[in-house]
């Protein structure tokens, strides 16, 4: 579904106007108008405007269930591996550091490096 459409539908089942929608968000009359055309797609930001504008939780604007999406069951190993460890956000800072130091020779190398490593983990695909 578009989310222009998805737009519409939800402010018109509350019975608001997109003159109610530009009071409470502060977005021009006209903008909400192009985006439930569909010649404007609005940033995350905008679309959390909405949502407060509307009273209605941001998924809802990408959802049409009336219960909430199941969640996602993602791989422990995943969640549990960035910023795990206490040493992380120095190590980042001293690769950042070190990355602003480089010459763009020497960074592209760095980059093919890394893709050829990745290529080799995942069994030599592109």
């Amino acid at each position: 579904m578009l989310i222009g459409q998805r737009l519409r539908e939800i402010r018109e089942s509350k019975h608001l106007s997109q003159g109610d929608i530009e009071q409470r968000t502060g977005l021009l009359r006209c903008y909400t108008s192009r985006v439930e055309n569909g010649h404007t797609i609005p940033e995350i930001q905008t679309l959390e405007k909405y949502a407060r504008a509307l009273d209605v939780p941001l998924y809802k604007l990408f959802y049409e269930g009336s219960e909430p999406p199941k969640k996602l069951k993602l791989p422990t190993q995943v969640l549990a591996e960035w910023g795990a460890e206490r040493t992380e956000p120095g190590e980042l800072r001293s690769f950042a550091k070190a990355l602003s130091r480089m010459n763009d020779r020497k960074r592209k190398l760095l980059l093919e490096l890394a893709r050829g490593m990745a290529r080799r983990a995942r069994g030599g695909r592109k």
